[in-house]
């Protein structure tokens, strides 16, 4: 499976400090024995992309030290507890420069979601200009498909745990949505009792 020839880069947010998990750090969440951000970027090489970033923020040293990430560029974003927007700016500012012409952002705490609704997301790219994202009958979710057209702009309105919504929701017309609701559960490990979703 190819990744569109590279110009698709996986952008793997996994920075969060799990404060509804008692400030455990999701990435270091254990998922079919292993960490779960080692979990989740397997999921965006297996749907092919080529090239993977992973923003890190709480328990990054224990990340660097337990995950086995091969291949993946580890980005660390020290503003991590200002919400998700600030993880997905050095996300997308650490792709600038590296020739790919769009992001597939995925979150580290959806599991449910694997590789058949990623690389069907991934397919979703034709140019720069693409906007999409994964649908669960017929509503938005992750991962989502973001041009590098748009990624100043949506870098100038990523604030809080908002991330690109206020971008997309502004541009939904726009957005081509590619249902995954037969292949994935966008199931958010955010307390306690959302461990279930985790094997």
């Amino acid at each position: 499976m190819t990744d569109n020839h590279g110009q698709v880069a996986g952008l793997l947010l996994a920075a969060g400090g799990g404060r509804r998990l008692g400030g455990r750090p999701k990435a270091l969440l254990e998922h079919r024995g292993r960490p779960l951000v080692e979990y989740a970027a397997g999921v965006l090489r297996a749907a092919g992309c080529s090239r993977v970033h992973v923003v890190l923020g709480a328990g990054a040293d224990a990340v660097r030290e337990r995950a086995e990430l091969p291949g993946c560029v580890l980005v660390e974003n020290p503003a991590w507890e200002e919400g998700m927007g600030s993880s997905l700016r050095a996300g997308l500012e650490s792709l600038r420069d590296t020739g790919a012409r769009a992001a597939l952002v995925s979150l580290v705490d959806q599991p449910g979601i694997g590789r058949e609704a990623t690389a069907r997301l991934l397919a979703a790219y034709g140019s720069p200009a693409t906007l999409a994202a994964a649908a669960y009958e017929g509503r938005r979710g992750h991962p989502v498909l973001l041009g590098a057209d748009h990624w100043t702009d949506i870098a100038a309105t990523a604030t809080g745990d908002r991330g690109a919504r206020a971008y997309l929701r502004a541009r939904a017309d726009a957005i081509t949505l590619v249902e995954c609701a037969d292949v994935a559960r966008p199931h958010d490990i955010d307390t306690v009792a959302d461990l279930v979703h985790l094997e």
